[in-house]
């Protein structure tokens, strides 16, 4: 069976084996946008020890502790991973044959026919996420059974085997279409781990990892002959081609994806029975034909914050430490859960396990319910519990990850649906109108009205490291409770330490602190016990990497 004339993106050789099937009930497949670049090699994304882009820099044994620190201040941000932390609220939906049997961590060998969500109204999840402020939602395409929400011509374990829909359904179609139409980006979970393929002697097999061309054709396959679609060579085991052909799939015919997510699980199967991921390979097919997707979290681009709590830590960096693994992925070079990831102390802690500095932006994940399926006697968290976690992550330099489980119906529980919008309002009224925007500003440094003009790609800049003040006259004295803070991170983070102050009569100095935070990063909201009325307030810059560069100084008046 020939490919056409499409272009290989590498030229490594011959095929290797890979499980296939019919695509007899394949869905056509839609219209294929235009490509990024061929592919350079078949080497991971960014492997290289520094980075051209400044996002990730080498670390050398010999490294003092000031030369890690002036390295992770000299890190900077992907455009791609900007856009990723600007999206703030993001959801999950976690829906699949678990939905109807009741796991949290299905077997791989469930009837697909247990699949039946005849109520399925994914308009519905886009409305009551677009309503509830989110900007992204990620599908649980396939979770760790291998069971597939869309027709693949890769494996039967998925919603063609259902006779729900006549073995027509698609899932995924059906969710990104409706998520783009309420203006939400679409994201996709692919498990690494695949029950499934394991008991078909796929996933760990222990094949050896040689060359395979991506897609690989099967019998009848509508793909023949295309001259639009680029083909791949890339190294990969078995199932790391079955992965490939996955992932080519979905991001072919279900785009634009903005977020791809893969977590570091394994299966549950005999220890002496592992995978390795092809984690090269695959980031180098997302990279080639979705360029503007962040890989998370056992990524590149997104890395886990370490708990399933939605809490980033009361200092969280962006700029940390990490060490090279196998097949060109990076992980934590501190343990996932410790409670520094990037302060000086963490940076010269880590240093024996350091391969380089990135940066690796958190992202918190919590489901909205008990468990990440939906389960008929769990009940959702309150509006105050869904804010707490807002503060908590958007609040510390994260992005939230919420989980929503689509139920048995296929669609959110009504519960659900208010719990999300009571969200949305209560953070409304939390960070009404920022009272700062226009003020009058004066401070060292350059450009200190940029603090408070709203645009986040401009800021104040200070005048050195752990130097500079900012002060904003409101024209009135008003009452504030909420402080956000935010750094212009195309420069890197660089707050260490700073105090926000109001000026009070009778205060030693005229001043007096109101909040004090280490860490800012994109975002950082400081909640304050009662109300401070004053006309003048300012920032001081008590500690910072290099100078500091602020584009949001930002004062509100909770409504709650």
């Amino acid at each position: 069976m020939t490919l056409g004339r499409r272009p290989f993106v590498t030229g490594l050789g011959a095929l290797g084996a890979v499980s296939l099937l019919p695509a007899a009930a394949h869905a056509a497949p839609a219209p294929v946008p235009p490509q990024a670049a061929p592919l350079r090699t078949a080497k991971a994304a960014g492997t290289a020890a520094t980075r051209a882009d400044g996002s990730r820099i080498a670390v050398e044994p010999t490294d003092t502790p000031d030369q890690l620190v002036a390295k992770a201040a000299q890190l900077r941000p992907t455009e791609r991973q900007i856009a990723w932390q600007r999206l703030e609220r993001t959801a999950f939906l976690h829906f699949g044959v678990n939905t109807f049997t009741g796991l949290e961590w299905g077997t791989g060998d469930e009837d697909p026919d247990v699949f039946q969500p005849v109520g399925l109204d994914t308009d519905q999840w886009a409305r009551a996420l677009r309503d509830g402020g989110f900007s992204l939602a990620i599908l649980t395409v396939k979770h760790h059974d291998g069971f597939v929400l869309h027709p693949t011509r890769y494996t039967r374990h998925s919603v063609a085997a259902s006779t729900w829909e006549a073995g027509r359904g698609d899932v995924l179609r059906s969710f990104a279409d409706s998520m783009r139409a309420h203006g939400i980006k679409v994201g996709v979970y692919i498990s690494p781990a695949d029950e499934n393929q394991y008991l078909h002697g796929v996933y760990a097999n222990g094949s050896a990892r040689t060359p395979r061309t991506v897609p690989t054709l099967v019998e009848g396959d509508d793909r023949a002959g295309r001259d639009d679609l680029p083909a791949f060579q890339l190294p990969a085991t078995d199932y790391g081609a079955h992965m490939l052909n996955h992932l080519y799939e979905v991001l072919t015919e279900y785009g634009p994806v903005d977020e791809v997510w893969f977590d570091g699980a394994q299966g549950r199967i005999p220890p002496e029975h592992v995978e390795v991921y092809d984690w090269d390979s695959w980031y180098e097919l997302i990279r080639t034909l979705a360029p503007q997707a962040a890989i998370a979290v056992s990524g590149p681009d997104v890395r886990w914050v370490g708990n399933e709590d939605g809490s980033a830590r009361e200092n969280e960096w962006s700029t940390v430490p990490v060490k090279a693994v196998a097949n060109g992925r990076t992980d934590f070079a501190l343990s996932y859960d410790t409670p520094d990831q990037g302060g000086r102390d963490a940076l010269v802690r880590a240093l024996p396990a350091t391969d380089y500095l990135q940066w690796w932006p958190a992202e918190c994940d919590v489901s909205i319910r008990p468990g990440w399926f939906f389960h008929e006697n769990e009940r959702p968290k309150t509006a105050q519990q869904l804010t707490d976690l807002y503060f908590r992550s958007v609040g510390r330099n994260a992005v939230l990850l919420l989980n929503v489980p689509p139920d048995r119906q296929g669609r959110f529980a009504a519960a659900d649906v208010a719990a999300l919008a009571a969200f949305a309002e209560r953070v409304r009224r939390e960070l009404p109108a920022d009272l700062a925007r226009g003020a009058r500003a004066r401070g060292d440094g350059t450009g200190p009205g940029l603090a408070v003009d709203g645009d986040p790609d401009t800021s104040w800049a200070a005048p050195a490291p752990s130097a500079g003040t900012l002060t904003l006259d409101l024209g009135a004295a008003t009452a504030v409770d909420r402080i956000r803070l935010a750094e212009e991170i195309r420069h890197g983070q660089q707050v260490e330490g700073a105090v926000v102050e109001a000026e009070q009569a009778g205060a030693p100095g005229g001043w007096t602190e109101v909040a004090r935070t280490g860490t800012v990063g994109a975002s950082r909201i400081l909640l304050l016990p009662a109300p401070v009325t004053a006309r003048r307030w300012r920032l001081r810059i008590l500690a910072s990497r290099e100078p500091a560069r602020i584009a949001e100084f930002g004062l509100y008046r909770s409504a709650v």
